[in-house]
């Protein structure tokens, strides 16, 4: 084991959202260790924006609660703080997290803290490795942390290396996350095609789309879990791709970008992630489900359409693996199909900060 390895020849200092929709107030942002230890809080402005969440007592980070600008939260409170109303499936959906199905041959994503012990063998946990390092800024902030893939016998499968960068204005939230991924303990981690990833965020109830019949989907080990139909008052969220498809056409397609807009609190608030060309497996097919999953799949690719070839990834020392993603929040008046096409333009030229591909 070693300390960790990030390190940054600058800050990246982001203007993009203000040249993009014309306001010019950039509001600062700050970090502060959460009193209870289990990891740090994000502010932008004077707003709480989210946490980074490395408590052991998860099987991942996570970024959670996430809140939009005004303070709406758009992330379910299910399982850490459920809310009335809200489905309670798929426990292992927990804000805004980053973690796979298949890594030589072991279930990251599905793991949770009620998997019978006899099966925990199938499942492997990431684990916060040093604790989030971070640096305040007045147009962005910067968090850096260094992640441990391991099995129940805490053996290492992959390293995965993070920075966030965090910005914002009045109207809008922005997350660029850069990452790396690095074999563990051999000299090779093995990723087969998988639907269930890569980074993701579970929506709150009013994102949903309105449903009238119970669903039942089918994780990675082969347990269903139902989603019943509950109430639809208030939920309306609307799915569109860089494709102009919606709704349901949208899963497992691929796209440069995927928003989910729906109204809340009388906000119509829009989230989209967007991929880069530098990718692997761009442009990625959208893990996007109407329950409220949102997720961009980089590695998976025939689990969502037969005619696609089958992707195998070997990370390797040589061959790294390195990802750019964009998540940006905010009024839906602004995060149109015209500002999604022009930031897609930007992010793609966008390197971002220096990143360590070494042991």
């Amino acid at each position: 084991m070693h300390t960790i390895l990030l390190r940054f020849a600058s800050v990246v200092v982001y203007l993009i959202l203000t040249v993009a929709t014309g306001y010019s107030q950039t509001l600062p942002v700050r970090f502060e260790n959460r009193e209870d230890k289990r990891g740090v809080d994000v502010f932008i402005g004077e707003e709480v924006f989210t946490s980074y969440l490395v408590s052991n007592d998860l099987e991942k980070p996570v970024l959670f609660p996430v809140y939009a600008p005004g303070g709406t939260v758009i992330t379910r409170g299910y399982p850490l703080e459920p809310r009335a109303g809200e489905r309670v499936d798929h426990p292992h959906h927990i804000g805004m997290w980053f973690n796979y199905g298949s890594v030589d041959g072991l279930d990251f994503w599905n793991n949770y803290s009620a998997i019978p012990e006899a099966e925990k063998h199938k499942y492997g946990t990431v684990r916060n490795y040093s604790f989030p390092e971070y640096e305040d800024g007045e147009k962005s902030g910067m968090l850096s942390a260094e992640n441990f893939w391991i099995d129940k016998q805490e053996s290492l499968h992959l390293r995965e290396r993070v920075i966030f960068i965090f910005s914002g204005t009045p109207e809008l939230r922005m997350i660029d996350r850069y990452t790396v991924l690095l074999p563990g303990s051999g000299d090779s981690t093995l990723m087969l095609d998988n639907k269930e990833g890569l980074l993701a965020i579970r929506m709150d109830r009013a994102f949903e789309e309105p449903v009238t019949e119970p669903e039942i989907f089918t994780d990675a080990q082969g347990k269903p879990t139902g989603v019943p139909v509950l109430n639809n008052d208030g939920v309306n969220g609307v799915y569109r791709n860089s494709k102009g498809l919606t709704g349901g056409a949208v899963w497992g397609k691929r796209a440069d970008w995927v928003s989910l807009t729906a109204i809340k609190e009388g906000k119509k608030i829009a989230i989209a992630m967007i991929d880069h060309p530098e990718n692997f497996g761009y442009p990625a097919h959208w893990h996007a489900r109407g329950y409220g999953l949102f997720s961009v799949n980089n590695f998976g690719s025939r689990v969502f359409v037969p005619t696609d070839p089958e992707q195998k990834l070997v990370v390797t020392y040589k061959n790294p693996v390195v990802l750019r993603h964009r998540i940006i929040i905010g009024d839906a008046g602004v995060i149109t199909d015209k500002f999604l096409n022009k930031q897609f333009q930007i992010f793609s030229k966008t390197k971002g900060p220096k990143l360590n591909l070494q042991d």
